[in-house]
């Protein structure tokens, strides 16, 4: 059974044109390498955004549902940079 399987992609010029310059230089040894990277990177991202959606965002939306009193509205936080920017001057 293959781990592999064959795709057929259309890119812009630009970036057809880096994809191939990356083997050129010798940085990757195929143009597939270069993409498997790519798509590397992107998943890479995408657990990064996922984890951060889960540890950070989510408990700070759930305390705030539970404390609705913590929520500030945007004039006070605009009056709170504007009063630190100014005592950092």
């Amino acid at each position: 059974m293959r781990t592999t399987q064959q795709f057929s992609i259309t890119l812009p010029n630009d970036m057809a044109d880096l994809v191939k310059a990356k083997v050129s230089t010798g940085e990757y040894a195929s143009e597939s390498e270069v993409i498997r990277d790519g798509l590397r990177t992107l998943m890479a991202r995408d657990r990064a955004i996922d984890g951060w959606l889960r540890n950070q965002v989510g408990p700070a939306y759930d305390a705030l549902k539970a404390e609705p009193d913590r929520l500030i509205g945007i004039d006070q936080v605009r009056a709170r940079l504007a009063a630190e920017h100014a005592r950092k001057r």
